[in-house]
């Protein structure tokens, strides 16, 4: 892969927006009663034990990535040849359209049942990529400015949670660690999908501007949406009782009930309106990841890539029809994204240390 030119990447700083806006989308709206399942009111030490998994997993990436001009359709192809390189190119590829396709349609789904019910998904489904496409044609810097936004624009709604803190029950906190390691593993297992994302620096790694310099970004963005999802869930649990929580799909929308404004009565409208924002860069951050990942693998332009990754996902949404299949589709990414954490990137760079080794040595013979 050639180098990007300078005018085409983007400051180190912006790697912060890139992660968290990623990492930050539709989960938000219900991950509470997913992630106290197995440990109760101690899910917020599993979520910090799933931020801890995400800054080693990002700093094994700049280890995997520091002596790289190209992405990781490159490595692949490095460590493992033309043919199963390409393989897991097209693996890679077919992961961030999947992502892409989670995030609209639970999206989607959430706008149906509080708001909706007689939503028609094509045409929404339709409007939204339409909006995608033309920010995908404006390149990776147009899409980081997307991030950017969606990261700035939204992020007053933290204040909202606040609202709970006057009927909030504190020992609805204790006993601390009363749970087990193995239900913390559970749920910081669980906590995989609503967390990811960051995987996708292994795409635009050559698109930043001294990418060794965006290291404490990077690291900047996974904390704050730690932060986040630790103050989220610390406060889910002090304002319902655990029986509750447990039978609260979308937890986040039930307390954004509760807030009350002079000028607005159901607030909940206004946060799942806002969230437009808050997905806007995680469908186009996902899309970009795989038409860049197919404009290498098939050696087509990039504005032919765009179209064709955005009708794969526009078939898929209004595929996807009742609320079964979209369970199916977050275990499915669940699972993958339990084996990015454990398996895949560690196994990476480890493979990309060998391979260092083996070219070192073969320097030195010469």
């Amino acid at each position: 892969m050639n180098k990007i030119a300078e005018r085409y990447q983007v400051s180190p700083f912006l790697v912060f927006f890139l992660i968290h806006s990623l990492q930050f989308g539709v989960g938000v709206l219900g991950f509470q009663r997913i992630i106290s399942m197995d440990s109760g009111h101690d899910a917020w030490i599993a979520i910090i034990a799933s931020g801890v998994i995400v800054h080693i997993s990002i700093f094994l990436i700049y280890q995997i990535m520091k002596d790289q001009e190209g992405n990781i359709l490159d490595i692949h192809k490095k460590l493992f040849g033309k043919w199963i390189g390409s393989l897991l190119n097209a693996i890679v590829i077919l992961y961030f359209i999947i992502l892409a396709i989670n995030v609209l349609r639970t999206y989607i789904e959430v706008i149906q049942v509080w708001m909706f019910p007689d939503l028609n998904v094509w045409l929404y489904s339709f409007v939204f990529l339409v909006l995608v496409y033309y920010i995908l044609n404006g390149g990776f810097r147009v899409v980081t400015g997307i991030s950017f936004f969606g990261v700035i624009l939204p992020s007053y709604l933290i204040f909202t949670f606040f609202f709970t803190l006057k009927f909030a029950n504190f020992n609805n906190l204790l006993p601390v660690f009363d749970h087990s390691i193995a239900d913390l593993l559970k749920s910081t297992k669980k906590m995989s999908l609503t967390i990811l994302g960051f995987e996708a620096l292994l795409m635009y790694y050559p698109f930043l501007k001294n990418p060794l310099k965006s290291r404490k970004w990077a690291h900047f963005g996974a904390l704050l949406t730690t932060v986040v999802y630790v103050i989220i869930m610390l406060v889910s649990i002090v304002y319902f009782s655990e029986e509750q929580l447990q039978k609260n799909i979308w937890a986040t929308l039930t307390i954004w009930k509760i807030v009350e404004m002079p000028f607005v009565e159901r607030f909940e409208y206004i946060g799942i309106a806002n969230w437009n924002l808050v997905i806007l860069p995680n469908v186009c951050l996902s899309l970009w990841c795989a038409s860049r990942g197919m404009k290498q693998l098939v050696k087509i332009k990039q504005k032919y890539t765009i179209l064709i990754v955005l009708a794969v996902t526009y078939g898929a949404v209004n595929f996807i029809k009742n609320r079964e299949q979209i369970n199916l589709l977050n275990d499915l990414i669940g699972k993958v994204a339990f084996f990015i954490f454990i398996a895949y990137i560690p196994a990476l760079y480890l493979l990309t240390l060998i391979y260092r080794k083996w070219k070192g040595s073969q320097k030195v013979e010469t």
